[in-house]
Order: C-alpha cells, then structure tokens, then sequence
C-alpha cells in the first residue's frame, strides 16, 4: 500500500512535524484568574498522546480585558506565564509532540459568559464582566454595551501585550505561536468592514484595515525567537454581504508571507450574528484552496473534516498542507491511530501502550528508539 499523505512529514518554517495533522485551538473556559489549571493538564496531556503532529494551546489572550470569558487562559503576567509553565511541564514529561499557543485579543467580542452558562455578553457593571475594546464603538450584538473605541495610546497597549506574550511564550519554549486573526475577534474587527468604522490611518481601505492586524503580527515576529515559527489563523469569509471575503484574505495571506508568516490555518465566520454559513463536511475547504493556490506557505485546512479518506483527500489533492482537528478529535482522541489504521500510515505511541496495537496491525506503531 502506497504511504497516504496524510502521514507524510511536513516542514512549517524550521518546525518539523511528523505528519499533516495538527489539533486546533480549543477554549476550555477553565483556567482562573488567566491561570491554567489541573483541567488543561488533564485536557493537553491527552491530546499529546493522540499521535497527531502539533498540539495548539486554546485561545490564550494577552491582557485580561482581552478574554473572551472570565475562564480564559492569559499569558499576560509572571502569574500567568508560571501557570502555562507548570501545565507543560507536565506534558512534557510524557510527550514530545511540539507544543503552539495561540496568541489573542476578543476584543468586542470579550466579557462573555462561559458557553455552557449561556455565553452571553456580561455587561461591565456586572460580576465578571468588564468594558470590552474594538476598532469602533460598534457592538457585535443589539444589547450588547459598545465597546470603546482604541486610541492611540490602546493600540499601543495592545501592541506591546502581544509583543510581551510572544517573549513569554519563548521564555516557555513554545515550539510556535499562531495570531489569532479569525473568528470575529480583535484582529478579525480590524480587517472587516463590518466592524471597522474608523476614519484614521486603520480604518476605511484594505490597506488601512490590515494596517494594525499586521503591525501586530510584526510585535510577536520580532519578539518570539527567530528559530521558531509564527503563524496566523484567519476568516476567509464573514459570510455577510459587504464584509470581509475570500479575495481581501488573500491580499491579507500574501502581505503575512512578505513579512515571514510562516504557515496560514484557513477558518471562517464568527464576526456578525447575521452570518449564513452553509455548513457541511469540509465547507471550508475551497477556501484553504483559494489560500493556497496564491501563497507559498503551508496552509492548514479545518472545520468538520471528521473522516479519515476525507483528510486523505484534502492533503493528496493539495486542497491544503494540512488538516486541523478540533471537535472531532475531542470526540475521538486517538482518531490519528484510527486514521493510520484506516489509510496505512503509522503514528508513534507512548511506550505504556505499544501493547494495544491490534495484531492485524503489526505495523501501525512506529517502533520505540533504543
């Protein structure tokens, strides 16, 4: 059987990775006070045994006011950064899978409740709430209290807390960091012109709207070491009329790789409630595509990819370079085993349970160093 894609090494700026399947950032909505707790090491700690070939810490923001919840992890202080700490030091004592955080800021979309408590916004005046920051006072929803407008002395604020969290992130070792640009967050309301109503030098054309979003990316190049990469998570599309579109993320994609991003996670939506997104497996797939047909960087493919021919097929087609999993490997923790078993590929297991390998399947299991 011939070697499937999928378990192919791949080359993200100097990070190598074993094969092409990297697991999404996902908000857990537990850490306290910005700190991770013993839920994220029970939480990562299983993931870096799935035999996938990155592990990316959930949406990590980097001020307080910057949370999308109350539950949000932080790298924004020495509190925060020793919390991270001791979480992967934990993982990797068990794990050598390479570790990235995603690097974040909610901006209007921040001072929510945590989803299974309903995830509404939680006004300032509220417990647990606080008064969110945006390009425009422009609220994401009708009742929702407007954010405040960054000034010059806030976008230097939020400026230099990236730049600091990417410092952090290396103090940790952090094997990457990726920007989070997508989802209708701060960077995402920069781009758009749904959110972005500003009349100065962030505001109006595309130029403009990119203007901050890629000094941003400049702060965490400059600040994360030089050796390791930094990557950007994107919203191809806010699937509203008049709001940002395939054709402005590839200009976006192309000015990422002029500066030395060195790899684009291709999403969509999550900026305005009147979105229509026609969901169905791999719907977002065609965007990576039209990502990738114009950069020169891996781009990474996600959302409900769930079967194993189907990652097979977006990597062998050259749909993307790679495909992320969120809620299906939540779901399916080893699903990478399960697809090597499927497609005939091998992952690498944990020594305490290279007994399991079914023995139809001699060869699953990459064999153990000496």
């Amino acid at each position: 059987m011939a070697q499937p894609q999928l378990f192919t090494p791949i080359s993200v700026g100097k990070l190598e990775l074993e094969n092409r399947i990297v697991i999404a950032p996902m908000c857990q909505y537990s850490a306290e006070d910005g700190r991770m707790t013993d839920w994220h090491v029970i939480h990562l700690g299983q993931l870096a045994l799935s035999g996938a070939a990155l592990l990316t810490i959930e949406a990590t923001a980097v001020l307080p006011e910057g949370r999308i919840t109350y539950g949000d992890v932080g790298l924004y202080d020495d509190a925060t950064e020793a919390a991270m700490g001791k979480t992967l030091a934990a993982v990797r004592r068990w794990s050598d899978m390479p570790i990235a955080v995603q690097l974040a800021h909610a901006g209007r979309k921040a001072s929510t409740e945590k989803p299974w408590l309903g995830g509404h916004h939680i006004a300032p005046t509220s417990p647990n709430g606080w008064r969110t920051e945006a390009p425009s006072a422009v609220p994401f929803a009708d009742g929702d209290t407007p954010p405040r407008a960054l000034d010059a002395d806030g976008l230097k604020k939020v400026r230099d807390a990236f730049a600091a969290a990417a410092a952090r992130a290396g103090r940790l070792g952090v094997d990457a960091v990726q920007l989070h640009g997508a989802h209708g967050y701060l960077i995402h309301q920069f781009l758009s012109p749904l959110s972005n109503r500003r009349d100065d030098d962030y505001g109006g054309s595309l130029e403009n709207r990119m203007r901050f979003p890629l000094e941003l990316f400049d702060a965490v190049r400059g600040a994360f070491p030089a050796e390791r990469p930094v990557t950007v998570r994107v919203s191809a599309t806010d699937w509203v009329e008049g709001g940002w579109d395939v054709e402005q993320t590839i200009a976006f994609s192309k000015a990422l790789e002029a500066r030395g991003c060195d790899a684009i996670h291709v999403s969509s939506g999550g900026l305005h409630p009147a979105q229509k997104i026609p969901v169905s497996l791999g719907y977002q797939v065609p965007l990576a595509r039209a990502v990738k047909a114009e950069v020169s960087i891996p781009v990474v493919a996600v959302g409900l990819i769930t079967g194993y021919e189907q990652a097979e097929t977006i990597v062998a087609t050259g749909d993307a370079d790679m495909v992320a999993l969120a809620r299906t490997i939540l779901y399916d923790p080893r699903w990478p085993w399960h697809a090597a078993a499927e497609l005939g590929g091998q992952v690498r297991a944990a020594d305490q349970y290279l007994r399991c390998q079914p023995s139809r399947l001699k060869d699953l299991f990459a064999k153990p160093a000496a």
